[in-house]
């Protein structure tokens, strides 16, 4: 006889005392069939809690046996709880345990059956039905003997339930003697664990939608061989989320297609709610066909009238078995580690590595609460109550590009529905998608045409209070922790233009990656051309840094094009770089309509075939926006420090005989009074009264998108010439003077130029690479650096700053952190705007663009 130990859940052993329980386990262990741990005795337990396994109250007299029993009975009590205790922990932990008690009364055996199915666990037990002679001899050798009595009460009672074990639930009951020859097998590898191995590609919701499949899996890279199988030459398999037929046009051939592959062993599929209708239509069952399900046995009419009723009756049972088969769910793990889980609708965390007939239905369906009044489940957001690191992909709802949230991806993008068939291919974490042939829905109940009715929708802040992940093109997964994420939820409920129009915040810019070699700098353009150089980039933009406020502008053809992207009628907007409105409604209105109409007599939005412009830009005055700091700060710190300064350097002067410690301190005041002077000649060269529109500058640097594309895919010298087309649009914008660096010479002239306007009191240059978004080995480089002047830096540093102790201390600076803020909140920013000029829901863009706010509470030093 065989004994098949499942990998996980419990083993019930049952048997009176003397029957051997223990023996067998421990002969288990010794063959490597069990650990140690996987044991849970009653005897261990009264151990741990009473110091004992038994107390013999027999042959004592009464009120000694009395007492001495009830200590038995509560240390037992105790024993007890502690197991029931030690095995709900273990069930939730996905263990196998081996529990080894008598458990001759029912209810024993109930309260272990409910805790297997409350964890959703199988539960095995093993009978030892042992003579009651042989039971009562070996009773004699034990240490602590039972008794006749007790032997003969429990093998009573034993003879009375042992023939209602077997019904009593059980995934398999054996009953074993040892006259009976048997071997003990263990599971050992888990139903629902794939290794990662080569590679493997998980595929969203084809419904049939087979052409388009088999566009995915050549664009994946697999290859049709001589049995018309698709094998990739690196040895990848493909992974179906389910939902593979139903809805489109050919479900038999792509059912028909994975049950060829998966017997090869090449391919897997997931359970759904779609497969789970049709393998129960298949078995017979009465299940109403509609949603699409109807399409399925239209195809197999006309395969019956083709093939004839047997083949068509062979060809069912073989789907059938392809479905009733498939699992709940896939756990892919990479070296032995469980890492992501492949699901159709969802799963809750508790589920992970388990079936139940609970955990199919949720995983085909997700969570829900009833039906809307055409029949369709109302959908509850299981995603918020994902906890753990393991990624989730999941399918069955649709959207239109794969949403990554909560540690979460959902990867079906409504091919059926004139969407995509997307793949998530694993360990690369890469997106490789097909468009849709068409829509096959008849425009019934697009879920992708609802979705854009629904962009506008307040997002869902649940999601996002207890931090977030937010999985980038251009930087991968980005995680946005819980303090931060609170803040920046804070900022946008208070402070900042409505949710609808924040689409973009632009990121921080880090400072050079090294201080300047030269002995009187801290800045200078060699370092940042040089961190270029050594990552592989030969061609660079180098652009004048404008000194005002970062703005960003959201330029609408007209009030239709507002009304329809941001849900009101509207010109535009225009906000700073934490989302707060730039200039007052008044303001802001009568800018709007200058550029709208400039833009229009220009044709810009004809010619460009654009409903809207997003323009990352500075404006100027800085005293636009920095009134409060400069009175408060700049100016106030500046007229102090010439006024005591020269009181000091005058009195110094008036001294007749002077020493040479005396001359020593009058060289430093002049010094400290002439770096006063510099700080108030540098801020005030960026400030100017401004009496009416015409003196506010704007001027764009980065064009980021229009209404059908983004712009990151162009180099900068692009946007330095769309910056001059808006010049020429329109007075308000001004053009930005750059130069390419390309060689040593325009190397050289670059920092000529530099030295030149900053001496002069300009802040600076910002040098990038030529491309937009540029790598090296695989890794994002800063988008941009900035250089500032020596003569700027003083009221960033202090005016005393290029003191040579004070210089000394700044160039050990760290700029790391700043960085790595400067590369994630690129990141987030281009993806907020891809997701933006791809309709996507508000909530989808508001978590980049919460995500650059959250990051900006980060703790940097501001000088940076």
């Amino acid at each position: 006889m065989n004994i098949v130990l499942p990998l996980t859940g419990i083993v019930l052993l049952v048997g009176p005392s003397n029957s051997g329980k223990s023996t067998f386990l421990k002969h288990l262990v010794e063959q490597g069939k069990i650990l140690p741990s996987e044991i849970v005795s009653s005897d261990e337990c009264r151990v741990l809690v009473g110091d004992t396994e038994f107390i013999d109250w027999h042959r004592r007299n009464k009120d000694e046996a009395d007492a001495l029993y009830n200590q038995y009975q509560t240390i037992s009590a105790e024993a007890f709880s502690l197991m029931d205790s030690l095995i709900e922990t273990r069930c939730r932990l996905n263990k196998l345990t081996c529990i080894d008690a008598t458990h001759l009364y029912p209810d024993d055996r109930k309260k272990y059956i409910n805790i297997a199915k409350k964890h959703h666990l199988p539960i095995v037990s093993i009978v030892l039905d042992i003579d009651q002679s042989e039971l009562l001899e070996r009773d004699k050798t034990r240490e602590n003997p039972r008794g006749n009595k007790r032997i003969k009460q429990q093998v009573y009672q034993f003879k009375k339930e042992k023939r209602y074990i077997k019904k009593e639930g059980y995934l398999a009951t054996y009953f074993i003697s040892e006259s009976k020859d048997m071997e003990v097998i263990r599971r050992t590898n888990h139903p629902l664990e794939l290794d990662v191995s080569n590679g493997i590609d998980i595929i969203g919701d084809i419904h049939g939608c087979f052409d388009e499949m088999i566009r995915l899996l050549e664009k994946l890279g697999y290859e049709k061989n001589a049995d018309q199988l698709y094998v990739h030459p690196m040895g990848r398999k493909f992974l179906s989320l389910g939902d593979i037929m139903s809805r489109g046009p050919k479900s038999l051939q792509t059912m028909e297609f994975f049950l060829r592959h998966i017997k090869e062993g090449l391919a897997y599929m997931i359970d759904s709610n779609h497969g789970w209708k049709i393998a129960r239509w298949l078995d017979g069952k009465k299940v109403t066909l509609s949603h699409g399900d109807e399409l399925v046995e239209e195809e197999f009419i006309q395969y019956e009238a083709q093939h004839g009723k047997e083949a068509t009756e062979q060809f069912k049972q073989e789907l059938k078995q392809l479905l009733l088969k498939a699992p709940s769910h896939y756990v892919l793990t990479k070296n032995g580690v469980p890492t992501l889980v492949c699901t159709h609708a969802g799963i809750k965390d508790e589920f992970i590595g388990k079936e139940s007939h609970d955990i199919s239905d949720f995983c085909r369906y997700g969570d829900s609460e009833g039906f809307d009044e055409t029949g369709r489940p109302i959908r509850k957001d299981w995603t918020i109550h994902h906890k753990t690191s393991t990624t989730i992909v999941w399918g069955h709802d649709p959207k239109p590009k794969p949403l990554v949230i909560n540690n979460t991806i959902n990867i079906d993008q409504g091919i059926v529905f004139g969407g995509e068939l997307t793949a998530f291919r694993y360990p690369e974490k890469e997106f490789v998608a097909v468009q849709a042939e068409q829509d096959y829905s008849d425009g019934k109940h697009n879920p992708l045409v609802e979705f854009k009715k629904k962009r506008l929708n307040p997002p869902n802040i649940a999601k996002y209070i207890n931090g977030y992940q937010v999985l980038t093109d251009a930087l991968g997964e980005i995680h946005i922790p819980k303090e931060y994420a609170l803040a920046s939820i804070d900022t946008v409920s208070h402070y900042t233009v409505p949710i609808e129009e924040l689409v973009y915040i632009p990121p921080t810019m880090s400072p050079t990656p090294a201080p300047s070699s030269l002995e009187d700098y801290l800045e200078h353009p060699k370092e940042a051309i040089q961190y270029y150089r050594s990552m592989g980039i030969e061609r660079m933009v180098a652009e004048k840094k404008h000194m005002g406020s970062r703005g960003i502008l959201l330029l609408f053809k007209d009030e239709e094009a507002g009304l329809k992207y941001v849900g009101r009628k509207t010109l535009g907007v225009i906000y700073t770089r934490t989302g707060r409105r730039f200039f007052d409604e008044e303001t802001e209105g009568e800018i709007l309509s200058r550029m709208n109409n400039g833009l229009k007599a220009s044709d810009y939005f004809t010619k460009y075939e654009t409903e809207f412009v997003l323009i990352d830009a500075e404006i100027m005055p800085w005293n636009l926006k920095a009134k409060e700091l400069i009175s408060s700060q700049y100016a106030h710190v500046a007229e102090n420090a010439i006024l005591d300064r020269a009181l000091l350097k005058n009195k110094l002067e008036s001294i007749g005989d002077k020493h040479a410690d005396l001359e020593k301190w009058l060289e430093e005041y002049d010094e400290k009074l002439t770096n006063a002077y510099v700080f108030k000649e540098v801020f005030q060269k960026y400030c100017w009264e401004i009496n009416e529109i015409d003196q506010i500058q704007i001027a764009p640097f980065h064009i980021l998108a229009h209404s059908n594309e983004t712009f990151f895919h162009k180099p900068h010298t692009w946007h330095m010439e769309m910056n001059k087309e808006f010049a020429r649009m329109e007075t308000l914008f001004v053009e930005t003077e750059y130069v390419v660096i390309d060689d040593e010479a325009s190397e050289e002239e670059v920092i000529h130029w530099w030295e030149n306007i900053t001496s002069d009191g300009h802040e600076g240059i910002v040098i990038k690479p030529e491309t937009f978004i540029s790598t090296s080995k695989g890794k994002l480089l800063q988008p941009a650096i900035k250089v500032r002047g020596r003569k700027y830096l003083h009221i960033i540093y202090g005016m005393d700053y290029l003191d040579p102790e004070n210089l000394k201390r700044l160039k050990q600076r760290n700029i790391g952190k700043k960085q790595k803020l400067a590369l994630k909140e690129f990141s987030l920013g281009v993806e907020g705007i891809q997701r933006f000029v791809n309709g996507e829901s508000i909530e989808r863009v508001h978590e980049c663009v919460l995500g650059t706010l959250a990051m900006e509470s980060d703790p940097v030093d501001p000088r940076l």
